[in-house]
């Protein structure tokens, strides 16, 4: 080969490995690494797509309840195996009509394409199963605040998002089992 040409591959083929370590590290950087869920911001992006393209699209606040004292019982491991089974249990209902994110601590939220088609009370009950973990059943349940995208005014996200907030607080509030939508 000749020298010249090495010489002009070898700052090529560096600026090629330094692209593909910065795409992995943008990707990895839009994952919770606990859970696999997208963060808010890689979640944000995916969901204002949905939305744009989907007018029956929902979006839903998730929040475990009695976390804290899961948490406080049964130590941080028992905390953080409630937190990637609700992650799985989210991915799984999800499947191809939605996106699933982890916000921080034991909330998460969802957007899906169709809240009609989508089986609300599936994902309830499915988030309401206790964990077995350490050869015990520990209980997990959740509270799910929901908003449909089609009742509101203008169909932004940080009103959705705010609605569905409302409606979570509600659902906690009423018997911190269940789900409430906005409105």
């Amino acid at each position: 080969m000749d020298l010249q040409i090495a010489a002009a591959l070898v700052p090529l083929l560096g600026w090629a490995v330094h692209g593909s370590i910065l795409t992995h590290r943008l990707v990895s950087a839009r994952r919770d690494p606990l859970t696999g869920l997208h963060t808010r911001d890689g979640w944000t992006a995916r969901a204002e797509h949905c939305i744009r393209r989907h007018p029956a699209a929902a979006v839903l606040l998730i929040d475990l309840d009695h976390f804290k004292t899961l948490n406080d019982t049964h130590g941080h491991a028992a905390g953080d195996a409630a937190l990637v089974a609700a992650a799985d249990r989210l991915r799984t209902w999800c499947g191809r009509d939605g996106t699933a994110g982890r916000l921080g601590g034991d909330e998460f939220v969802v957007v899906v394409r169709n809240l009609a088609a989508a089986d609300l009370d599936a994902l309830i009950a499915v988030l309401h199963r206790p964990l077995d973990y350490a050869g015990r059943s520990l209980p997990l349940a959740a509270s799910v605040g929901v908003c449909r995208l089609n009742e509101l005014p203008v169909p932004l996200l940080t009103d959705a998002l705010a609605a569905a907030d409302v409606a979570m607080y509600a659902a906690k509030g009423r018997s911190r089992r269940g789900s409430r939508f906005s409105r």
